[in-house]
């Protein structure tokens, strides 16, 4: 079982920058940040495999940065250029690695959680 516990949610204005923090029991998985809005499916925002490799959604490329630091067991989410549509309940997560140590698709993550609420403001 994974421990997983979020931070750094905030309220800003458009155009302004957050970084989210996950505290995590254990890093051996691979870890991803997520997100839901009001009235809206959970989606996956970035997630990063045990190479350090990163992947983005396409509505979050250019923006958003994830990184891990192993030693702290910490994961983050730099969140640059915040707009109004990135308004959301953000979630971390862990899953297992496949065999080629690579990140499952986003609905075989197993771990979560409570989530960190980030407002964007125009």
């Amino acid at each position: 079982q994974v421990q997983l516990a979020e931070s750094g949610g905030d309220s800003v204005q458009a155009g302004g920058s957050l970084r989210l923090s996950c505290s995590a029991s254990e890093t051996s998985y691979c870890m991803g940040w997520f997100r839901q809005a009001p009235g809206k499916e959970r989606e996956a925002v970035a997630d990063i495999d045990s190479d350090g490799i990163p992947s983005y959604a396409d509505s979050v490329k250019g923006r958003f940065y994830i990184s891990q630091d192993n030693a702290k067991s910490t994961l983050y989410l730099q969140m640059n250029n915040l707009k109004p549509e990135d308004t959301a309940m953000y979630y971390c997560a862990a899953g297992e690695l496949g065999s080629d140590y690579d990140c499952p698709p986003p609905s075989d993550f197993e771990y979560w959680g409570q989530g960190t609420q980030v407002t964007v403001s125009s």
